[in-house]
């Protein structure tokens, strides 16, 4: 113990200075989590404060294979039709829009007890984007409660969500032995169900009205224009790529050619262009004039001395985004694998594309899809679109054939925001993959098998009668995320094994608690939802599990209330769009700014503090 007054170590004072930067970074936001992980570890190991030959051991850790193996379940529960038929069979088919937005934030929350609750958002928001539709409600409205609902479920059981794991490591490790699959119900099914039947009945109420990021919401903004090469044109005899270039001071884009009857949706950016040939450029209506006369084009539909013959614009040759080149007039090729259609992604915090651009990736000459718009916290862009990162949450409106829109989303993360077209699996499958799931909670539930060991059994059944091909298996696995666990819990580690631990949990009874070990746990309870608002939820269970641990020994009470108050407080993460990924996840498709959350987070975070702690003192007396 450092009692208050004694002078701090070296390396005490070198693991908080680790922990501070990581949470700035964190909260920089310029590095992925993962990355930062990484790097205080190895700060740690070049330091001395983590052996080098235990600086990987985290990867190793139950907790992390037990996260690893709930997604490739989670996976296999997906693909095989079972979450589908769930859906279908719990939520009601025509009630008013409390009861409907009731049960969609109620199924979230189940499903999310028993996968990645990441998972169950991206299965559930098409069905919500479709229920905002048919209720005439923004979709924001629908969105936020889901989101919300799904990461109050994630608290419910072991395999909720990674802090549960995470926690309960922390407990083996301290010779208490690991929590078992349901010691988190009691908790967290109390704050489960308050938090649900609030937002569900009460609280969508309080989400701003934002105008939703879909194709429609472009027409303002984006549009098509048809112009001719003529024969004096200084693009005659130009490749597609050095016309791009000199249209890129316009903020214009080229998205198709006509060349006589024939149409190339996304031409091939070695192509030389000829005289005669109509190229459809996307381009904002100032703009127009500076994209004409930077090649010598002229407008579809001008007389021959370049006067309009139209005063609408889409009678002279503009036409909203959205209509694309669907509905060409030179088209004459607009079914089976030539189909082009539009479609809105959003991009997945953690997906491939983030910190990328259209350019970075090749995405016209290597996807054969056209990038038409970004929509970033509501608001919407088609300049410097091929140059610019993009951020998780963005919904890019992107243009090409089903095949390529589908393979490019599943290379990079990326999910559609119109119903998906559920894949029709072998008989059988949805209740196998049911009963395997079943089977493997209860193993681990009843203490047959350890929970890492029981999952990872289930993902070799699920592989072994291929429900989840081996393909598959490692794209399933969040890796960032892995990294990130792997990295902090040695990090975490060398926070007890200092002593910091001790000191700060000394510094939080002495000058706030005041010795009271109530008051110390509700301090514990708030800081860790505070931080994890704000960084990762498992970093934040990392680091703060040690400090309840410690405080709950100086105090000389259980640590089992204080455990399970970080692991409450780090599934909590209410406030802001950053404190977890299905917060970022609804950004884009919600049309939210960064401000847009606490109105009904404080709300929600508020009735978590109000049910959890009396239910903590009840069900883990100190």
């Amino acid at each position: 113990m450092h009692p208050l007054g004694e002078p701090m170590t070296v390396d005490q004072l070198i693991i908080i200075a680790v922990l501070v930067a990581t949470m700035a970074m964190l909260l920089w936001g310029k590095w992925r989590h993962d990355l930062v992980a990484l790097a205080a570890l190895l700060v740690c190991v070049i330091t001395g404060l983590v052996p080098a030959d235990e600086a990987f051991t985290g990867f190793g850790h139950p907790a992390v294979v037990t996260v690893a193996c709930v997604l490739v379940l989670g996976y296999g529960l997906q693909k095989s039709g079972a979450v589908n038929i769930l859906a279908q069979r719990c939520l009601p088919a025509s009630q008013g829009p409390t009861i409907s937005i009731l049960a969609l934030v109620g199924l979230a929350a189940v499903l999310s007890g028993f996968m990645n609750n990441v998972g169950a958002l991206a299965l559930l928001m098409p069905v919500a984007l479709q229920l905002a539709a048919n209720q005439s409600l923004p979709p924001g409205r629908v969105l936020m409660p889901l989101a919300f609902g799904s990461i109050l479920g994630g608290m419910t059981t072991l395999i909720g969500t990674p802090p549960n794991l995470i926690v309960s490591g922390f407990r083996a490790e301290a010779g208490m032995g690991s929590f078992a699959m349901f010691d988190f119900t009691p908790v967290g099914l109390a704050v489960a169900a308050a938090g649900v039947v609030f937002v569900g009945l009460v609280g969508w109420r309080l989400v701003p009205v934002r105008q939703q990021a879909d194709a429609g919401s472009f027409d303002s903004a984006a549009y098509l224009s048809e112009v001719r090469i003529v024969e004096d044109s200084k693009a005659v005899g130009m490749s597609l790529r050095e016309a791009e270039r000199m249209l890129d001071e316009a903020d214009a884009q080229i998205v198709g050619l006509v060349r006589g009857e024939v149409r190339i949706p996304v031409p091939n950016a070695r192509r030389l262009l000829q005289a005669d040939d109509i190229l459809v450029i996307e381009v904002e209506p100032e703009s127009l004039a500076l994209a004409l006369s930077s090649l010598g084009l002229k407008l579809e539909g001008q007389g021959p001395d370049g006067e309009e013959l139209q005063d609408d614009k889409q009678q002279a040759g503009l036409r909203p985004a959205h209509q694309g080149l669907l509905d060409d007039e030179h088209s004459d090729n607009k079914s089976g694998s030539d189909e082009v259609v539009i479609q809105e992604l959003v991009v997945t915090p953690t997906g491939r594309l983030v910190g990328r651009s259209a350019t970075d990736i090749d995405l016209r000459s290597r996807y054969g899809i056209n990038l038409l718009a970004i929509s970033r916290e509501g608001r919407h862009s088609i300049k410097r679109l091929q140059s610019a990162p993009v951020q998780g949450g963005d919904v890019l409106l992107v243009q090409g054939t089903p095949e390529s829109l589908a393979g490019f989303a599943a290379e990079f993360g990326c999910l559609p925001l119109a119903a998906r077209d559920i894949r029709v699996p072998r008989e059988g499958q949805a209740l196998t993959a049911g009963l395997i799931m079943a089977v493997v909670v209860g193993l681990a539930a009843l203490g047959i098998l350890p929970a890492a060991i029981a999952f990872a059994a289930g993902v070799l059944a699920y592989v072994a009668l291929k429900l989840v091909p081996l393909r598959s298996v490692y794209s399933a696995i969040d890796w960032p995320v892995i990294m990130l666990l792997g990295a902090m819990l040695p990090v975490a580690d060398a926070l007890a094994s200092t002593g910091t631990a001790d000191m700060l949990a000394q510094l939080l009874l002495d000058k706030a608690a005041q010795g009271q070990a109530v008051i110390g746990l509700v301090l514990l309870l708030v800081v860790t939802m505070f931080l994890s608002d704000l960084m990762n939820n498992a970093a934040t269970a990392a680091v703060m599990c040690p400090i309840a641990i410690s405080t709950a020994g100086q105090l000389g009470v259980s640590a089992d209330a204080f455990l399970m108050a970080i692991a409450v407080g780090a599934s909590c993460a209410f406030l802001t769009p950053i404190g977890h990924q299905n917060n970022t996840l609804i950004l884009g498709p919600g049309g939210f700014r960064f401000g847009d959350y606490w109105r009904l987070g404080l709300v929600v975070e508020l009735i978590v503090i109000v049910v959890s702690v009396p239910v903590l003192l009840w069900v883990w007396p100190l």
